[in-house]
């Protein structure tokens, strides 16, 4: 189990389906992605995997850049990434074509900067684009739909972001979750990995009303314009 901010859904989906805990994994110490460790524990006896440099309720392993663990009940292995700027202790972990990025990379956007600077953030997020295109996208929150209309506030000429937001809509009508996404799709519609584009540089230069010449100060604007987009 990747980040349970609540035991109770959890707890409801293993007995419904006759799963059994073995592991769980937190990326970061917000509450609404560890908040449901405790009670968890009460229940299975399992290993908390999580940040080295954060506090994580329960943690058993502690984990930083380089480390990597399995979990041979389900056949897994993931190696760790220290991607801080949403918290300054964040990881993420990779394996078998899949990327749990908690809330450093959302589907065609990035989350808020509460504990890092922009250009640790920048750093992190040019860490997880240089994975390989077909790799799975798992991040913390459903964001994408409003992620989109912001991308393409950025970016209206973008044929495959106007593509993207009517399939993702679709989806979200249907009652349906839009991910995983992946590396490939991120690398083309989400302007948080695209901030050496040109379209992109100009578009946030408009907006902060002066040039701007470098990639961490156009990815600082581009982080403030979204926190006041609406």
């Amino acid at each position: 189990m990747v980040d349970p901010g609540d035991a109770a859904p959890v707890i409801a989906h293993l007995r419904h389906g006759g799963i059994e805990l073995v592991a769980i994994v937190a990326t970061h110490h917000h509450g609404d992605h560890v908040g449901g460790i405790p009670d968890l524990l009460l229940q299975w006896q399992v290993p908390v995997y999580g940040p080295a440099n954060e506090g994580i309720p329960g943690r058993t392993c502690a984990l930083r850049e380089g480390d990597s663990f399995e979990m041979p009940e389900v056949g897994v292995s993931m190696s760790v990434l220290d991607i801080p700027g949403h918290t300054s202790g964040h990881i993420a972990c990779f394996g078998g074509g899949i990327l749990f990025c908690g809330d450093t990379l959302f589907a065609a956007g990035c989350g808020r900067l509460f504990e890092g600077t922009p250009a640790q953030m920048l750093a992190s997020l040019d860490k997880l684009a240089a994975l390989p295109g077909e790799t799975r996208v798992y991040c913390g929150h459903e964001y994408t739909v409003a992620n989109l209309r912001f991308a393409l506030a950025v970016e209206p000429g973008n044929e495959r972001l106007q593509e993207r937001l009517s399939r993702e809509r679709d989806k979200r009508d249907r009652g349906e979750v839009t991910l995983p996404s992946t590396i490939a799709e991120e690398r083309l519609t989400n302007p948080f990995l695209r901030t050496g584009e040109p379209a992109i540089e100009a578009a946030v230069s408009r907006h902060a009303g002066r040039q701007l010449s470098d990639r961490v100060t156009v990815f600082a604007e581009l982080r403030a314009w979204k926190n006041s987009f609406r």
